[in-house]
């Protein structure tokens, strides 16, 4: 696994530990301290809080949201869809900067909690703007074409050059971007294309990572 994102010798880790009042520095991983990622054409450095009491942010403190509909999402959504973690994740963001991989890091959830934060890299695309039932076959036929690289082909779809998707949302209890994911497979998308970053905004703010506004 390649990481590009400053890696960080045990002297300048030590240094960074004082400065924010640690005995150890809160790494990535044993070797990666940070990471570098373009969002929205500039620079952002991916790492953890290095505040040894920060704590989650109340928006997903909670434990016991009512399901439906907010019920525990399984593992394996779907055959074929890989279900990444963090450090996944972070590695496909390193080969997309570097084009490696043609994909694209999807945020699914509504506009109202995109606001609130989102991973650095994601573009927001809401599960609304691809339901077949709350948007339009226009609309969803521009988004396949014009972002995901699929091409138009007699009432099909070619996706031999389409991108790899790799979606979120708010975490394990949070159905929306498995129902994009749904709705991509139903529509034909193929499921190798397609990457599930199960844990969602809940996960990634636990660990304390760099969050962005859209």
């Amino acid at each position: 696994m390649r990481f590009t994102g400053t890696l960080i010798t045990a002297f300048a880790m030590s240094s960074l530990a004082l400065a924010g009042g640690h005995e150890k520095p809160v790494g990535i991983t044993s070797s990666l301290m940070e990471q570098e990622v373009m969002h929205q054409g500039q620079p952002v450095v991916i790492k953890r809080n290095q505040d040894g009491d920060n704590t989650i942010t109340p928006d997903y403190a909670l434990t016991s949201r009512p399901c439906p509909p907010f019920c525990i999402q399984p593992m394996d959504l779907a055959p074929g869809v890989e279900t990444i973690g963090e450090l996944e994740l972070l590695s496909m963001m390193e080969k997309i900067n570097f084009g490696e991989l043609d994909g694209l890091l999807i945020d699914s959830r509504t506009p109202d909690w995109a606001e609130k934060g989102m991973i650095p890299g994601a573009i927001n695309l809401p599960w609304t703007t691809l339901s077949v039932k709350k948007s339009d076959m226009f609309t969803i036929s521009d988004i396949f074409e014009s972002t995901f690289g699929a091409i138009p082909m007699d009432g099909m779809w070619d996706y031999s050059n389409a991108k790899t998707l790799i979606l979120y949302c708010n975490g394990a209890w949070c159905g929306q971007s498995p129902t994009n994911i749904r709705t991509l497979l139903t529509l034909g998308y193929p499921a190798h294309k397609i990457k599930w970053y199960r844990g969602g905004m809940q996960s990634w703010q636990s660990f304390g990572l760099t969050v962005v506004k859209p």
